[in-house]
């Protein structure tokens, strides 16, 4: 008897002790959370496949109501960019206490979230852009409730649907745009779609009645207003750019364009006017473009059939921006230029890309002026890898080679400016050098914390391997398990590639 009291107090001392480590944030096992959340996302994404919504909706009560999809959200609100932008309150997490007591306090009852902190971006075209930030606390309850909508998302997407979405990326949508309309009997015929404040006016009505999340909780969010100046503004339509479930809810309001589009000429996907249409359609979040095989067919069935769609959901197409093009005139499409020459496809990055990126890096160095190479390289660098990584799947070489000429005169001119009382020849001693098999490669040096010198080169395009991305497959779903295996191997080949940040 005193043998198995001995044993029961040391049981409870281990589950005691067990317990107490998953409160302590620094030690969580991450992994182990994660897989714990994923297999409920799966059951969730099978119980949508089978239209079993009741099932559904249950799944859902238990993701956002367990710990370890409580610890996820507040991992993701904590770990990424916006981490330090605090909303309204001006509260962040920051310690890793902060962040348990965070995780404990998620819950939905008395749940009322805080007016958003209004912000402004500039835009590309000279405008500004309106972001609203939650606080901490509603940030990770988006975040919470998206972890059990996104597998509803993903099982009822477009299969050409690619924006914010897991593992897709706009290396796809090109892709697709490739396999559209590079043969020689593809469509000509493009209509480039353009939604008016795409996020600003989506229909509250409508989201509440066809978003399968918790009515009370989206409400909720879409009511809450948002701060601008100390005063309080009401909201009446929109999800707010700026929340973590926004991309999402206005992807689920964007699904269905797709079909809508396509099924003009029959529910039957091998019917012979359906393929003779050659209609696809290719959207990166509220960005579309949707071939046809005449710009009559386009204009008389097709874009009313869109008009109808973002009608139902309070949308509409910017009369301005909006336009049937000739493939062989050549349209912009997420920063790449697709053009026919004949009969052979070119897809390179567009005029207003390679502006901005020149644009950007001279701004760059003459920010440095009078500061060591070294510091200059260190900021230039992150630029010229994140915008030839985001083009080396197409047509880039050319582009490349002149952006790096661009980018060497501006560096050239901030050495003899550094130095007006210098020879050139004294330049190219101290700033460039021969590096793998390169004349007039620049670099910079310093000496780090124990007096060792570090050297640091400047990235050139022209290093940079171009090569074909393979498409993700149309109706490839990461919650389910038979996509398993596939999800792991375009994961690891990005990864070599070196765009898993960018697929991720």
């Amino acid at each position: 008897m005193g043998k198995n009291a001995n044993e029961q107090r040391f049981s409870n001392r281990t589950l005691c002790a067990l317990s107490s480590l998953m409160f302590h944030w620094d030690i969580i096992s991450w992994k182990s959370v994660e897989e714990k959340v994923k297999k409920l996302q799966m059951r969730i994404a099978k119980a949508v496949k089978e239209r079993r919504y009741g099932k559904v909706n249950a799944l859902q009560w238990i993701v956002t109501h367990s710990w370890y999809g409580r610890l996820l959200a507040v991992k993701r609100v904590t770990s990424n960019k916006g981490k330090r932008t605090a909303g309204v309150d001006g509260i962040r997490w920051k310690s890793s206490k902060s962040k348990m007591q965070a995780a404990k306090m998620l819950t939905r009852k008395s749940y009322a979230p805080l007016p958003l902190r209004r912000i402004y971006i500039p835009k590309s075209n000279g405008s500004r852009r309106a972001l609203g930030i939650p606080t901490m606390y509603d940030r990770a309850m988006q975040a919470l409730y998206a972890l059990a909508l996104q597998p509803v998302a993903e099982t009822t997407a477009d299969p050409n649907s690619y924006g914010f979405r897991i593992g897709r990326s706009c290396a796809d949508a090109i892709g697709q745009c490739f396999t559209a309309l590079s043969r020689k009997h593809s469509s000509r015929w493009v209509i480039e779609g353009d939604i008016k404040g795409c996020f600003d006016a989506i229909s509250h009505q409508w989201m509440l009645q066809n978003i399968p999340l918790d009515k009370k909780i989206l409400k909720a969010w879409l009511k809450a207003g948002y701060m601008e100046n100390g005063v309080y503004f009401s909201t009446i339509a929109g999800t707010p750019q700026g929340g973590i479930i926004s991309p999402l809810l206005a992807n689920m309001v964007l699904d269905g364009l797709e079909k809508r589009c396509t099924e003009v000429f029959g529910e039957n996907p091998n019917c012979v006017a359906r393929r003779k249409a050659k209609v696809h359609v290719i959207r990166y979040a509220d960005d579309f473009i949707i071939t046809g095989n005449s710009k009559e067919l386009l204009e008389n069935k097709i874009m009313p059939v869109i008009k109808s769609f973002l009608k139902e959901r309070g949308l509409s197409l910017s009369e301005e921006k909006t336009k049937i093009t000739n493939v062989d005139s050549g349209f912009d499409f997420l920063s790449q230029h697709i053009r026919k020459f004949k009969d052979k496809l070119i897809i390179k990055p567009s005029k207003k890309a390679i502006k901005s990126v020149v644009n950007k890096t001279g701004e760059i160095i003459k920010a440095h002026r009078g500061k060591n190479a070294y510091e200059l390289i260190e900021r230039l660098n992150p630029v010229i890898r994140g915008w030839s990584n985001y083009h080396r799947h197409i047509f880039a070489h050319k582009t490349f080679s002149s952006v790096d000429t661009c980018i060497f005169h501006n560096i050239r001119k901030w050495a003899r400016r550094s130095h007006n009382n210098k020879t050139l020849r004294w330049i190219r001693e101290k700033y460039y050098t021969n590096h793998l098999g390169w004349n007039w490669w620049f670099h910079g040096s310093r000496k780090d914390s124990k007096g060792k010198k570090e050297t640091l080169y400047l990235v050139r395009m022209a290093q940079i391997k171009t090569f074909n991305h393979p498409k993700i497959r149309g109706e490839a779903n990461p919650f389910d398990p038979k996509y398993k295996i596939y999800f792991e191997e375009r994961k690891m080949r990005n990864k070599t590639a070196g765009l898993t940040k960018q697929l991720d």
